[in-house]
């Protein structure tokens, strides 16, 4: 298991489907893929840089995504996102991310994650919740 590191990369693929699209995300007519949609697949692609990556006891997790939507796609293309680790500061990851669906690229963005420690991130988690259950 190596460490991340700058100029690791990962990329998935989805093909576009009725639910994707902004339509079915209540934008009556907007028969194109979601911003929505298209912000989950940029960091999935950033998950799939970090595949193998990480020591046992530890996850990542986002915490900003700052995109450009560039061009709409249809349903029936497959949008292809790449993302390129840009930076490591620490447990803070930067990555460089784009999408292209077969015609043109659609996406351009900066994805920051943190990598943290399982146990405590959720021991936190179980906090919260339990501060609810209180209220």
């Amino acid at each position: 298991m190596s460490q991340p590191t700058v100029g690791l990369s990962g990329q998935i693929s989805k093909l576009v489907e009725t639910a994707d699209l902004a339509s079915a995300y209540g934008n009556p007519g907007a028969d194109v893929l979601s911003s929505m949609t298209l912000m989950t697949l940029l960091e999935g692609s950033c998950l799939a840089a970090l595949d193998g990556c990480l020591e046992d006891g530890q996850l990542t997790v986002g915490a900003r995504m700052e995109m450009d939507h560039t061009a709409p796609t249809p349903p029936g293309f497959t949008v292809t996102a790449v993302a390129e680790l840009s930076e490591v500061k620490g447990p803070k990851l930067v990555f460089a991310v784009s999408a292209h669906d077969g015609v043109e690229q659609v996406a351009k963005a900066v994805h920051v994650r943190y990598v943290v420690d399982k146990e405590r991130f959720f021991k936190g988690v179980e906090q919260k919740s339990a501060k609810r259950s209180q209220s």
